[in-house]
């Protein structure tokens, strides 16, 4: 009866809302509460911090962009510039011959020295001529020389397009490539040439399909998105495994290759910007190779898994 009255005092005891299963109950909830509290203020510091991060992250990536456009808008002042002063080089070698000229000339020219006095009179010196001619010269030769040189840029370019038209009509021959007055016309395995019949290619081409990865296609298309001849595709077709079908037309593709081979002459070596343009480039001018610009549709595959042609015809 006592170990009975021992149970009931502790069942008792269990119901006591101080000490009992309520009371137990009470401070589950409110440490249950507490930890709540306290992971929500965490989870909220957390997602803070995250947001903060990212705008950071997003300035960050809007700065580099903005300089990177500058710097390549500096690099082709640059490059501009240098081509600029490339074409008063050969124009300044040819002006110095006419200084030189004068003694040579003076001393072969003594009867004719002898007439001038002549026809001048008895009194008239004989070396006054000399220097009256050697001064007429050379004021004819400085002023002749800016002339040269203004116009030595325009030969040069038509020089580089003649190159470009023969090379892509393949009827490139040695007249044509002989020298004009202001230097060495380009040669046919000049890479400005190359890169200018693959163009005279492309612009001939009614359609192009790419078949690439997703990624590689935003790259593509982040390039030349700012050049003023590229049209985003209507459509981008998911292949499988991230791999998208686009097609674009002859002029798309010619902005996508200038923006390319830009990229590729300007970005630093050993670079994920160098490598992509330099492999893209090369594998749309390996398909360009073939085309005959007559308004045909070509495929061109940028993904080593595909094989050749990508995806599967029909």
């Amino acid at each position: 009866m006592g170990e009975l009255k021992g149970a009931r005092k502790q069942l008792e005891r269990l119901d006591d809302p101080t000490v009992g299963l309520s009371a137990l109950h009470g401070e589950l909830a409110q440490a249950r509460m507490k930890i709540q509290e306290v992971v929500q203020n965490g989870v909220t510091g957390l997602r803070e911090e995250n947001r903060e991060l990212r705008r950071r992250q997003d300035k960050m990536i809007t700065d580099l962009q903005e300089s990177r456009e500058e710097v390549r808008q500096e690099i082709q002042q640059l490059r501009d510039l240098a081509d600029l002063l490339r074409g008063f080089i050969p124009a300044a070698a040819p002006a110095a011959a006419p200084q030189q000229a004068p003694p040579g000339a003076g001393a072969d020219a003594g009867p004719g020295q002898d007439g001038n006095a002549a026809t001048a009179g008895p009194s008239t010196p004989q070396a006054a001529p000399d220097h009256d001619d050697q001064g007429e010269n050379m004021e004819h030769a400085a002023g002749q020389e800016p002339r040269k040189a203004a116009g030595s840029e325009p030969e040069e370019e038509t020089g580089l397009k003649n190159a470009i038209e023969a090379a892509y009509r393949g009827t490139a021959t040695g007249a044509v490539l002989a020298p004009v007055a202001t230097g060495q016309m380009p040669q046919p395995e000049d890479p400005q040439v190359a890169h200018g019949v693959l163009l005279l290619k492309a612009a001939g081409v009614a359609s192009a399909e790419l078949v690439l990865h997703r990624d590689t296609w935003e790259f593509l298309s982040a390039l030349a998105v700012d050049h003023g001849h590229f049209r985003t595709p209507p459509a981008v077709e998911d292949v499988k495994e991230g791999r998208i079908k686009a097609a674009l037309s002859g002029r798309s593709l010619i902005a996508v290759l200038i923006e390319l081979w830009n990229t590729r002459t300007t970005a630093t070596v050993l670079e994920a910007d160098w490598a992509l343009a330099t492999t893209a480039y090369n594998r749309i001018a390996a398909e360009l190779a073939g085309a005959t610009g007559s308004g045909e549709t070509i495929r061109i595959t940028l993904d080593d898994r595909l094989g050749h042609t990508g995806i599967e015809e029909g």
